[in-house]
């Protein structure tokens, strides 16, 4: 089983990875970001969607709004967010290797670096596929990851995360002469310790826009952070937009 599909994980570490204060970010990103401000009703697919951080602030914007994760786990979560927050939102349960709705979305987001999880990178390759094949023409992809870029500005010690009954260390190790990544997490709660590693492609600006261009985007651009900032030496994300035009 790779580390993607085994649920126990993401049940564990969601709360370090999508935190309440992820969550009230997430809900200012959309509310101000000239990245992800689309005309009202815009088809939007979440694709590995999680816990629903975007569809809820994105569906209470007035977007048409499904959610795809692999994860039941996740998808729970969702929908519990979903029904808390009284909007409807599409979910569906479904692996972004092989999820394909031709031309069905006007967005298609990836977001929280959920881009490169797989080992050949003809599979990755084949997600930025399937997002082609299942946007309608003019309609937009948005990856967000850690460029290699931004990475190699802050990577070093371990970092301990907080919890309210526990705390998470995270190792990060680079291999194969920055083209991968290994995080190692640690999570202590009490005596226990639970650890778990993930492992995914490394992408700089210049990497991940030929790859858009590949599959056939055009007008594709590298933005440093949601506020359309330029991919530079003060970046803290990378995130590349392409448009399909046919």
């Amino acid at each position: 089983m790779h580390w993607y599909e085994d649920d126990g994980f993401w049940s564990d570490f969601s709360e370090t990875m999508f935190s309440e204060r992820r969550r009230e970010q997430t809900r200012e990103l959309i509310a101000g970001s000239p990245l992800l401000d689309f005309p009202t009703g815009s088809r939007v697919l979440d694709l590995c969607c999680g816990p629903g951080l975007y569809l809820v602030p994105l569906a209470a914007r007035g977007h048409t709004v499904t959610g795809v994760d692999l994860s039941p786990v996740m998808l729970e979560r969702a929908r519990a967010a979903c029904a808390d927050a009284g909007v409807d939102v599409r979910l569906m349960r479904a692996d972004m290797l092989d999820h394909v709705e031709p031309r069905a979305y006007d967005v298609v987001l990836n977001v929280f670096t959920s881009f490169g999880y797989f080992d050949d990178p003809e599979d990755n390759v084949r997600v930025l596929r399937n997002a082609y094949e299942s946007l309608a023409p003019g309609g937009r992809l948005l990856i967000d990851v850690m460029g290699k870029e931004v990475l190699a500005g802050w990577i070093g010690r371990p970092q301990v995360v907080e919890l309210e009954d526990a705390y998470v260390v995270q190792r990060d190790t680079v291999l194969d002469d920055w083209s991968r990544l290994r995080t190692d997490w640690t999570l202590v709660r009490g005596e226990t310790a639970r650890e778990a590693s993930i492992t995914s492609f490394l992408y700089s600006g210049t990497e991940l826009r030929s790859l858009f261009e590949q599959v056939g985007f055009t007008k594709v651009e590298c933005f440093g952070d949601f506020d359309g900032s330029p991919y530079d030496q003060h970046a803290r994300r990378l995130i590349v937009r392409g448009t399909r035009e046919l």
